[in-house]
């Protein structure tokens, strides 16, 4: 049962808090037995001292990520904000977890692969509340560039050895396309992320890495994958599919052999054509991708907000699975927020939960 202090604290809150939306939408109990086994404790009760709440934990690293603070910042931000006390389910009194303990439970989400599933659990929820479709009409896949959280120790670069954004892609690949890639070494040893590589990208040049995600119609992520930068787009369009009645993407994923894998699954295709190599494209190819285009503004409306409401220009975190870790979290926080901006009536405080 909740103390007088937290019933005080949800009472002092607005009524229109987005937390406390949240919190009333999600059914956090169905995400224990996804969590369950992530403390040594949890199987053996001699597996150590009494560990936090794992629901507590899991929606402290949603903060982390939906506000963009660092662990140090989000361990002082639950000791004095009111809505991160309330909605993490700590009373006043309580003793909250520093910042070391949130690293490790974040480390461990991502070391036993929980964060995809958790993602998944989440959208299953917002389709159930009827916030976003369980079928997609159109899917939408695309990839932005995120800056490594560190940068080579030498500057100087040898241009012709980094690899320019889908130059070793041409549209007569018969099947998935090769990837040449370019060992930068030199560049590469230097850096303290091991993961990272050069990509050569109009006239700038990125160090870092190259996200993917695929949205439904209305830019709710469903899936999410990430590469170092220099990775190609083609062969990675298959991992990303989801059950929707169209797929689209730019011509980067453009091959003959990504159009059968979409048509075997019953999914209409609606991916860019690539100019062909010495030959012009049709009239009837120009105005299909002039078509296709007009919808790829779903998935960049999605990767804008991410950028500017969640700060994921930049990685936080070291190595591509971190990093991927990251973006499904960034983009698990994106989920929650449109789906709590449709919410169109406040839920009342004395309608709320205490207990």
């Amino acid at each position: 049962m909740a103390s007088f202090s937290s019933f005080a604290v949800k009472h002092r809150l607005q009524e229109n808090s987005k937390l406390l939306k949240l919190d009333k939408l999600i059914d956090w109990s169905r995400f224990e037995s996804l969590l369950r086994g992530i403390h040594k404790n949890d199987i053996d009760s001699k597996g150590g001292r009494r560990c936090y709440d794992k629901i507590c934990m899991l929606k402290l690293v949603l903060l982390g990520q939906w506000n963009s603070l660092s662990d140090e910042e989000l361990e002082y931000a639950v000791r004095v904000r009111l809505d991160f006390i309330s909605f993490c389910g700590f009373d006043i009194e309580d003793k909250v977890p520093d910042h070391s303990t949130i690293c490790r439970f974040r480390n461990k989400l991502i070391e036993i692969d929980l964060i995809d599933k958790i993602l998944t659990e989440v959208n299953n929820q917002l389709s159930e509340n009827h916030l976003k479709v369980a079928k997609a009409n159109l899917a939408v896949i695309d990839a932005t560039l995120i800056e490594s959280n560190s940068r080579p120790n030498r500057t100087k670069t040898i241009e012709e050895h980094i690899i320019k954004d889908r130059e070793e892609v041409t549209s007569t690949d018969t099947n998935a396309g090769t990837e040449s890639e370019s060992e930068f070494t030199m560049e590469e040893s230097d850096s303290s992320d091991p993961d990272a590589k050069w990509l050569q990208k109009g006239n700038k040049y990125h160090f870092g890495y190259k996200s993917f995600a695929t949205t439904d119609e209305e830019g709710y992520i469903c899936k999410t994958k990430t590469l170092p930068a220099n990775k190609s787009e083609i062969n990675q369009m298959s991992d990303m599919v989801i059950d929707s009645r169209e797929f689209s993407g730019d011509k980067g994923y453009d091959s003959k052999s990504n159009r059968e894998f979409l048509r075997n699954r019953g999914i209409k295709t609606r991916l860019m054509y690539k100019k062909p190599k010495g030959k012009p494209m049709t009239k009837w190819q120009k105005r299909f991708n002039k078509a296709v285009s007009k919808r790829r503004f779903i998935v960049e409306q999605s990767f804008g907000t991410l950028k500017r409401r969640f700060k994921f220009n930049k990685a936080s975190y070291f190595t591509t699975k971190k990093v991927n870790a990251q973006f499904t979290l960034k983009a698990i926080c994106l989920n929650l927020l449109k789906a709590v901006n449709k919410i169109k009536a406040f839920i009342p405080p004395e309608k709320l939960e205490l207990g």
